[in-house]
C-alpha cells in the first residue's frame, strides 16, 4: 500500500512538474518550437493547388489552407520531440533540450494539431480527407523514422507535394477529381524544390559538403526556367466554362465572318496585350524565386560551414513563397499569384526574430 502511494506521489509530482514547466513556457518559446515564420510558406500550397486545378478559391480552399497550417505545425512540434536527444548535443538552445518546453507538451501539441488538421480537411469532403490523411501519415513517418534514412528527403518532398494537392482536391470538390489531377505538375515542381532543400538540411548542423548545395542550386535554376518560361497556347481548366477565353471567342466570331486566316490574325492581335503582363509577372516571380534561393546556396557551395548551410536552408524555405506564386501565375491565376507573393516580406521580417530552421 505504501509502495503504491509512493508511486502515485511520484507520478503526481512529475505531472505537476510538467504543468509548471508548460506554465513557464512563453509565447516566444512556442514560436521558436513551431518555427512560426515558416508558416508564411504554407498558404501558397493550397492557393497554388487551387490555381492549378483551375477553380477560384472558395470555402473549401480555406479549409484546406487551415488544415495545412495545422499539419505543418504538428510536424514542427513532432520533429523537435523526436530530435530532442540530438538537439541536446547539437542545438542545446532549442526549446526542448533547454527545458523551456517539456517534451510531453510538444508531443501533445503535435497530436492535437494533427487531429485538428484532419477534422478541418474532412469538412472539405472525403477526397480532401484522404489526401490530408496521407499527408499526416507522411509527416509522422518522416519525423519518427524516415528522416534518418535515405528515404527522408523523398518523404519530405512528398509531404510538400501532397500539401499542394490537398488544396487542389479540396477546392475542386468531391465530385471533380479530374480537375485536381491538373495540379500534379505543380505538385511535382514544389516537391523537387523541397527535395533539394531537404538534402542540404541534412548537413546543416555539421556542414562540410558542397555537393548538396551545388545540386540544389542546379535544381533551383532549372525550376526557375520552367516556371518562368513561356507557356504554350493552351489554357488552364477553369470552372463554369471560363476555360474558353474572350480572345478565343473573338477569334471564332471573326473566323465565322471572314474566314480562318482573318480569325487567326484577330486572335493574335487580341491575345498579345493580355498575355504580355501575365508573362512578365511569371518571369518576375521566377526571378524572385531563384534570387531568394540561389544566393545563400552559392555561399554554401563556396564555404559549406554550418552557419552558411543553415542560411541556405532558410533561403530555400523562404523561396517556396515566390515559387508558389510563380506556379499560380503559370496557371493563369494572377490575383492568387500576387497575394501569395505578398507573404514574402512578412516571412523575411519574422525570420529575423525567430529562426525557420
Amino acid at each position: 500500500m505504501e509502495a503504491r502511494t509512493g508511486r502515485e506521489s511520484a507520478a503526481g509530482a512529475a505531472a505537476d512538474a510538467v504543468v509548471g514547466s508548460v506554465a513557464r513556457s512563453t509565447a516566444r518559446d512556442w514560436a521558436e518550437l513551431l518555427r512560426l515564420p515558416a508558416l508564411f510558406t504554407v498558404p501558397g500550397d493550397a492557393l497554388a493547388g487551387a490555381a492549378a486545378a483551375g477553380v477560384r478559391p472558395n470555402r473549401r480552399t480555406l479549409l484546406a489552407l487551415t488544415s495545412s497550417l495545422c499539419l505543418y505545425e504538428a510536424g514542427m512540434a513532432l520533429n523537435d520531440w523526436a530530435d530532442r536527444a540530438d538537439d541536446a548535443i547539437e542545438r542545446p538552445e532549442r526549446p526542448l533540450p533547454s527545458g523551456r518546453i517539456p517534451p510531453p507538451a510538444a508531443l501533445t501539441a503535435a497530436a492535437a494539431l494533427t487531429a485538428t488538421g484532419l477534422a478541418l480537411a474532412s469538412r472539405a469532403g472525403r477526397p480532401a480527407l484522404a489526401v490530408a490523411g496521407t499527408l499526416a501519415g507522411t509527416v509522422w513517418a518522416y519525423d519518427l523514422g524516415l528522416k534518418r534514412t535515405p528515404a527522408g528527403p523523398a518523404a519530405m518532398a512528398a509531404a510538400r507535394g501532397l500539401d499542394l494537392l490537398l488544396g487542389a482536391t479540396a477546392t475542386a470538390g468531391p465530385g471533380d477529381s479530374a480537375r485536381a489531377r491538373h495540379a500534379l505538375p505543380s505538385a511535382g515542381a514544389l516537391a523537387a524544390h523541397t527535395l533539394a532543400v531537404t538534402v542540404v538540411s541534412r548537413r546543416e548542423a555539421e556542414g562540410g559538403s558542397s555537393a548538396a548545395p551545388l545540386a540544389a542550386l542546379a535544381v533551383t535554376t532549372a525550376l526557375g526556367r520552367i516556371v518562368g518560361g513561356r507557356q504554350g497556347s493552351g489554357s488552364r481548366p477553369t470552372g463554369g466554362g471560363a476555360g474558353v477565353t474572350d480572345e478565343a471567342r473573338a477569334g471564332t466570331s471573326a473566323g465565322a465572318r471572314a474566314g480562318a486566316r482573318t480569325s487567326t490574325d484577330a486572335a493574335l492581335r487580341t491575345r498579345t496585350p493580355s498575355h504580355a503582363p501575365r508573362q512578365a509577372l511569371r518571369a518576375a516571380l521566377a526571378l524572385a524565386y531563384v534570387a531568394t534561393a540561389a544566393k545563400p546556396l552559392f555561399h554554401a557551395v563556396l564555404n559549406p560551414s554550418p552557419p552558411l548551410t543553415q542560411r541556405a536552408v532558410g533561403g530555400g524555405i523562404r523561396a517556396m513563397i515566390p515559387l508558389q506564386a510563380a506556379l499560380a501565375a503559370r496557371a493563369g491565376a494572377m490575383g492568387t499569384a500576387l497575394f501569395t507573393a505578398a507573404l514574402a516580406p512578412a516571412a523575411r521580417k519574422f525570420a529575423r526574430k525567430v529562426s525557420v530552421t
